[in-house]
């Protein structure tokens, strides 16, 4: 029997990280030592006290169109702590695109109406437009964070932010697949997302992230 390979489509299955290890993943950490370890099939990440740690880890590949997802337990964090949970895609500072979570300072948290069990999330744009769009987000919960990647008519990016499948955002960005993205986990303490250095260690678990081509 004759097989035709022209009724045969392509299919690129998805790339699954599910953090039993680090295989595909390298050291990113700005500053201080790298405060993460494999937890039962989990990336435990986090950051000291009294610190301006930045502890992140990056894919060795990239990537361009498609979705990626991050599954991340958010737990409660020190109140008014500057330290950021990120998922996020980096070319360089002016080619990127964030999710953010903290506590939030007092005025964002006030402009949200914050909820004692509500954190403050960030999607952001960081140049090539600027944008960020912040929301809440509930502490002690696993959450699926999503930014999706797809071309509009002249091939530049459209970014789509969603959380746990609900859009929160939109921006068509200035450029293209010429920029491809490492996608990172991290734990960063941070002045914007807070009211003072934190006090107390912070961290995030990731359960896995996926990458499927659009």
């Amino acid at each position: 029997m004759r097989s035709s390979k022209a009724n045969v489509s392509k299919y690129t299955p998805p790339l699954f990280w599910d953090f039993n290890d680090l295989t595909g993943w390298v050291d990113a950490t700005q500053v201080g030592v790298p405060n993460y370890f494999i937890d039962n099939g989990y990336l435990n990440i986090s950051t000291n006290a009294n610190t301006w740690d930045r502890t992140k880890i990056k894919t060795v590949s990239t990537f361009t169109t498609g979705t990626y997802s991050w599954r991340v337990y958010v737990p409660a964090m020190g109140i008014g702590d500057m330290a950021s949970i990120g998922a996020f895609l980096y070319n360089d500072d002016t080619h990127e695109l964030d999710f953010e979570i903290g506590y939030g300072n007092q005025a964002s948290r006030q402009e949200l109406n914050a909820a004692s069990d509500d954190l403050v999330v960030y999607m952001t744009s960081q140049a090539n437009p600027f944008q960020s769009i912040k929301n809440k987000i509930k502490r002690e919960q696993w959450h699926t964070l999503s930014i999706i990647l797809t071309l509009d008519s002249k091939n530049k990016y459209i970014a789509t932010w969603k959380i746990d499948g609900a859009t929160q955002a939109t921006r068509s960005l200035t450029y293209g697949t010429k920029s491809k993205f490492n996608i990172f986990c991290s734990l960063e303490n941070l002045t914007f997302i807070g009211d003072h250095i934190p006090n107390s260690k912070n961290y995030a678990l990731f359960d896995f992230v996926e990458f499927s081509s659009n």
